[in-house]
């Protein structure tokens, strides 16, 4: 029997906030599980009969603490955006069971307080935390997610 090949395995469904404060700037948090100290939004996968909104707001909490009575969604992407896992992940993440994400992002202002973010969670996915310069985030992500880090902050533009 043959390994499937790339073309063979469906997106993950994901969905994200692009959390952002009353300064303009975004949340990132610095992945637990990268030895370059990659950061990121919070994210993560939908669960079976979950919306994206629903699984968004899910995922902020259980990555930052942050409940949804402290965000305002302001936005949502307009459609589904895809990333392809590069070559060597291919097969180790997810159980080999996908090629890639797709994606649906929030765009949430935070009325709350720095203090009301606490990555020590449950799910804890951080190592640390600070807000960024949409610009600076897309720096400091894993490269094969820059395209869509690019992409949800051009759609976001005018409320960033």
């Amino acid at each position: 029997m043959s390994r499937p090949t790339r073309e063979d395995l469906p997106y993950r469904p994901c969905a994200g906030v692009v959390l952002v404060n009353a300064d303009g700037h975004i949340f990132a948090g610095r992945r637990i599980d990268h030895d370059q100290g990659a950061w990121q939004m919070p994210q993560g996968g939908i669960d079976a009969g979950e919306s994206p909104r629903d699984a968004a707001l899910r995922e902020l909490e259980e990555e930052t603490g942050v409940s949804r009575d402290k965000v305002e969604v302001e936005a949502e992407v307009s459609d589904w955006v895809y990333y392809d896992l590069p070559d060597e992940l291919l097969g180790r993440i997810w159980k080999g069971k996908y090629r890639g994400q797709k994606q649906k992002w929030l765009l949430c202002r935070f009325r709350g307080r720095d203090a009301d973010i606490d990555i020590h969670t449950d799910h804890a996915e951080f190592s640390a935390w600070t807000w960024m310069q949409p610009s600076e985030l897309v720096e400091q992500i894993v490269p094969f997610k820059r395209d869509v880090y690019d992409r949800i902050f051009s759609e976001f533009e005018d409320k960033l």
